[in-house]
This record gives C-alpha cells, sequence and structure tokens, in this order.
C-alpha cells in the first residue's frame, strides 16, 4: 500500500513500502494492520515539512506502569457489535503516557466511521495500557493492539470500510492502519514527518494532535524502529506480558481519555 517513485529504480522500495504490516511477521510487507512500512534503505528518508515546536521537549520519563481504568471495561470490549455508538462532531482524546500528555481533537467530517470507530474504542478504554509497539523515527509511532488478548481476539474481525481522504497525512495527524482496502479495526499511527504520500493509498486522518503535544509523542522509544521490534501476531495472542519480557523500553499509554470540546489550539 504505498509509494510511487519517478526513477525506475525506485520501484522495488515503491512495492515494499506499499504494503502495510498487519502481522509482525511480515513487517517488511506490511506497515501493521500496521502503518504503512517506511521506504527501502536505498532512499534515504525525507525530513519533517513541518518544524518540531519550539517549546523543549521533555526529560523526564514517567513511570512505565500503566494506570488501570476506573471501572472493569473488558466485558463490554468483547461485544464489538454493540460498541457502534456515533462520536459527536468533534472530540477531544487526552493520552496519558509514560512521557507525559498529549491531546488529539478529532473532526468527524474528516472520516466519520473513522472517528466513529475511534470514539468508541476510547470510550470503553480500549487503548488504556496498549504500547507503543512501533516506532519508526522519521515516521509513525504505531498503537493500538490491545494489552488484553481476549479483547484484541474479540476486535480481530472487526474491519470497517475505508472512508474517502479528505486530509493530507501531515505530521501530527492521526490515522488508522491497514493490512489493504476496508481493514481497519483498532491499530493506529500518528504521522511523525508529513506523510503525504499515503493519501493516494487510502489513509484517511481523523484527528490532528493538539499544539505542542508532538513534543510528547516524538518522546516514544524509537531504538527497536522496523526490524527489531515485536511480531504483531504473538503481541495480539499473548498480551503485555510478551513485550516486557522481550522489548522492556517501549512506552505505553496509561489511559486514553474523552475530554472536554476542542480548544483553539493551533495545530
Amino acid at each position: 500500500m504505498m509509494k510511487k517513485g519517478m526513477r525506475n529504480t525506485n520501484w522495488a522500495a515503491v512495492i515494499i513500502s506499499a504494503v502495510i504490516v498487519l502481522n509482525g511477521c511480515k513487517k517488511q510487507e506490511q506497515p501493521a494492520r500496521t502503518a504503512p512500512s517506511e521506504q527501502s534503505k536505498a532512499e534515504t528518508p525525507a525530513p519533517p515539512v513541518t518544524p518540531a515546536p519550539a517549546e523543549t521537549k521533555p526529560e523526564a520519563r514517567a513511570s512505565s506502569k500503566p494506570a488501570e481504568p476506573s471501572r472493569n471495561y473488558v466485558k463490554e470490549l468483547l461485544a464489538p457489535a454493540k460498541l457502534k455508538e456515533k462520536a459527536p462532531e468533534t472530540y477531544r482524546v487526552k493520552f496519558d503516557t509514560t512521557r507525559g500528555e498529549f491531546t488529539i481533537t478529532v473532526t468527524r467530517a474528516w472520516a466519520p466511521l473513522g472517528a466513529d470507530r475511534f470514539y468508541n474504542l476510547v470510550k470503553h478504554h480500549f487503548y488504556d495500557q496498549a504500547a507503543f509497539f512501533r516506532v519508526v523515527p522519521n515516521f509513525v509511532a504505531q498503537f493500538g493492539i490491545s494489552a488484553n488478548p481476549s479483547v484484541s481476539s474479540a476486535w480481530k474481525h472487526t474491519e470497517i470500510k475505508d472512508d474517502p481522504v479528505t486530509q493530507s497525512n501531515k505530521r501530527g495527524t492521526i490515522t488508522f492502519a491497514t493490512a489493504g482496502p476496508n481493514t481497519r479495526t483498532t491499530q493506529l499511527f500518528i504521522s511523525l514527518k508529513d506523510n503525504s504520500r499515503l493519501d493516494s493509498m487510502g489513509f484517511s486522518p481523523f484527528g490532528v494532535v493538539d499544539g505542542n503535544g508532538m513534543n510528547v509523542v516524538e518522546m516514544m522509544y524509537e531504538g527497536y524502529g522496523d526490524s527489531a521490534g515485536p511480531d504483531q501476531d504473538q503481541l495480539q495472542k499473548q498480551g503485555d506480558p510478551y513485550l516486557k519480557k522481550g522489548w522492556p523500553k517501549l512506552d505505553y499509554i496509561k489511559s486514553a481519555t474523552l475530554v472536554g470540546t476542542p480548544t483553539s489550539d493551533k495545530h
């Protein structure tokens, strides 16, 4: 599911980048139920188009222990068919992570089906305790596999149809990862640079990180890159213990919760 180069020598990179990884065992073929995989090493990734905010990135790393939700939502999450509430036209989601907090403003008109799915998942705390399991420098920060294997299993085949792409995948936008057309389920990625080349591949952004929130997003641990990270299929089957054993430096979402109305923050 990805890119096109101007030179014939770029076709191999284009084909590899065009497929997105849903199964960790095929990371080089597709970015996950997955965000799109980055270009071949033969090409140097372009730097972010939007300059980083002037504010200094936070230095301290918060406690790595994810917070427990105020109530047990697992029972509700095990019945995905019932979680189909229509989202507000705009809403905000606050992420409290092991690197700090950031907020995303969602505009339903940008991608209604995606915005509705995200709203229901956040409302029922699907993303609480989930890891940023795939962070590719200067590309994407990806998350969306539940820490609970039973919940992951329940949502594995809950695909929603694609939304038309009305917004560009610019730095700071949030988009569902896919394994092909009409395969969006729960995985998401935040673009760490201008990824507008993904627009023509069907990736439809539905929200954007508010204000200086990208200072926090860009702090997510990226040392495992795209070649030494976890196997997504095993993560879905084994959950958080699998990550803690093999990838202890990953950052986590302590909680993702709906908050008040959007502010006038510049994006």
